[in-house]
């Protein structure tokens, strides 16, 4: 069923990952490269690092979900307008 809300989260994450794993990915490379940068920009890296995992995980989770949403809604207008389509037909 494509209106559960589990069933969107699930159906939009492949594209909503395409978008948030170059940022984390983003993020291990400039510390594996320059780890004595990374330091410098931010004395608590530990606290850093949790921020942006966590924000990177709810703009994942966001945008999977509202793709989905969005994608489901319009499909859902396109067939109620084929309907009254047909039935003026009819």
């Amino acid at each position: 069923m494509e209106s559960t809300t589990m069933s969107k989260f699930m159906r939009g994450l492949p594209m909503a990952l395409l978008f948030g794993l170059p940022i984390l990915a983003s993020v291990v490379l400039v510390y594996a490269v320059s780890p004595e940068w990374y330091t410098k920009i931010s004395q608590d890296l530990k606290s850093v690092t949790v921020t942006i995992l966590i924000g990177v995980l709810l703009a994942i989770i966001f945008f999977s979900f509202t793709r989905m949403h969005f994608k489901w809604e319009m499909n859902e207008q396109l067939y109620q307008e084929l309907k009254v389509k047909q039935a003026q037909h009819k």
